[in-house]
């Protein structure tokens, strides 16, 4: 029998800026398959017809700018929860605390993270002063705002060092220009991401060494996933860029791949998931997030990145872990939406009484 609920699906309406979300000059003429917005109406229908199979009223909407007709929009329907698939609204990662944000002010409950989680794990410079406040290994940066002016040695970071946007997400910017070695490769791609992205740009010391994706799900750690770099040119760093998540045939997309469960001694395993788990509850996350983690050489973990609301769709590495945790795609959807129904049911009991 079908649980009696309604159910909202919003998500982000497609819309493609590739040149400036893969992290480098762009190449006139290349046209390039960006599965990030290419794959989201497809994505969205698996989603619906799995979620109809275990509730009775089932619909979608695709936002945009337009706050007032998705305000008059939600609020005809009416839902009981909605199924939070906003990741940015046309092409603005900041957006997504933002329509959180509304969710809230409507009075309606949702799946996912809550807009001050969003915002925190979307500024890296916020992120990680929050996780050293809780004595959790991240590595040592330093953030530059467009007016900030960079000399050689006066900095104590340690080369090589990665440059990032310091506020989008899902590897935006992120290319194999990202990695210096030097002042001089530090000096071009800071004046690259400065001109692109028009923001602060996050510069951190970059661990050489074997990459990690924690899913936690509720209050469940997931099996542990590895970004595999073989066959990746020598002179390309080990890194998972834009373009090898999101651009199919790519140099990176080919030749990172992930394994989950991957093979981790049990002494690295405990360390790794209690710093996952750490960090899920230092950033306040809630329902799902994935945490993604360094090790050093001597097997000592470091969090480069918090995702919450990461990716769910069929092929992504958050839904592979919760399959090699013996948790079905339509199961996984059906906890999620059960969080937000159960925090539903709460607040409506704690108003009766």
């Amino acid at each position: 029998m079908k649980i009696n609920s309604k159910i909202l699906i919003c998500y982000n309406s497609p819309v493609s800026i590739f040149p400036i979300y893969n992290g480098k000059p762009s190449q006139k003429g290349k046209q390039q398959n960006d599965l990030s917005e290419s794959g989201i109406i497809k994505e969205i229908s698996l989603i619906k017809n799995s979620l109809k199979e275990r509730f009775s009223n089932v619909e979608t909407f695709a936002v945009d700018r337009n706050v007032e007709r998705t305000i008059k929009k939600i609020s005809k329907i009416s839902p009981h929860i909605i199924f939070n698939f906003i990741e940015s609204i046309d092409g603005v990662a900041s957006y997504e605390y933002c329509m959180a944000g509304v969710y809230q002010l409507l009075g309606i409950n949702f799946t996912g993270n809550t807009p001050p989680c969003l915002g925190n794990c979307l500024n890296k410079t916020k992120t990680k002063l929050i996780l050293k406040s809780f004595n959790i290994n991240t590595p040592d940066s330093l953030t530059l705002d467009k007016k900030d002016i960079i000399k050689e040695g006066n900095f104590n970071l340690k080369y090589p060092l990665i440059l990032k946007p310091a506020r989008e997400d899902a590897s935006i910017g992120i290319s194999e220009f990202s990695v210096v070695n030097n002042f001089i490769e530090l000096k071009k791609q800071l004046a690259f991401l400065r001109r692109t992205y028009n923001q602060e740009v996050i510069v951190e010391e970059y661990i050489d060494g074997r990459e990690l994706n924690v899913a936690v799900l509720g209050n469940m750690i997931l099996p542990i996933s590895e970004i595999q770099f073989n066959g990746l040119p020598v002179h390309f760093p080990k890194i998972v860029t834009y373009e090898g998540k999101w651009i199919a045939d790519s140099i990176y997309y080919n030749n990172t791949k992930p394994k989950c469960p991957t093979v981790i001694d049990a002494s690295t395993k405990r360390k790794v998931e209690k710093i996952a788990l750490l960090t899920f509850q230092a950033m306040d996350c809630r329902d799902y997030a994935r945490i993604d983690i360094r090790l050093t050489k001597n097997k000592v973990p470091f969090v480069i990145e918090v995702n919450p609301n990461p990716d769910i769709s069929m092929d992504s590495g958050f839904v592979r872990a919760a399959n090699a945790g013996g948790i079905s795609y339509s199961e996984m959807l059906y906890k999620i939406a059960t969080f937000a129904l159960e925090r539903k049911n709460h607040d409506s009991q704690c108003k009766a009484s």
